[in-house]
């Protein structure tokens, strides 16, 4: 089992950075990769970014391409997001996810989080 929580958002201008963690732990965490992803009010969840514990392998979403950062804390088992040049439609509830890195790609996790609000005011 491998419990995942976020913490990290908030209200923020846009142009404004956040930094979101999430702190996982159970005897398996290190065998997934982790990944995170994000609801806005009315649409579905979408994939955000993924890598796995190495850091051999990251991916992200077209629309977060060179602003968002995926990064990991082996030591600490916590994965983080840097969200920087934040906009408006970033705005949503963000969740961190673990799972096989191929799946997390398609929005498919083995485990998640209950999830961070993240507010961009224009």
């Amino acid at each position: 089992q491998v419990q995942l929580v976020e913490s990290g958002g908030g209200l923020v201008q846009a142009g404004g950075s956040l930094r979101l963690s999430c702190a996982a732990s159970g005897r398996t965490v290190n065998n997934y990769a982790m990944g995170w992803f994000r609801q806005a009010p009315g649409k579905e969840r979408e994939f955000v970014a993924v890598m796995s514990w190495s850091g051999s392998n990251t991916y992200y979403a077209d629309s977060v391409k060179g602003r968002f950062t995926i990064s990991t804390d082996n030591a600490k088992n916590t994965v983080r997001l840097q969200l920087n040049s934040l906009k408006p439609e970033d705005t949503a509830v963000y969740y961190c996810a673990a799972g096989l890195i191929s799946r997390l790609q398609c929005g498919q996790g083995y485990y998640w989080g209950q999830g961070t609000q993240v507010t961009v005011s224009s």
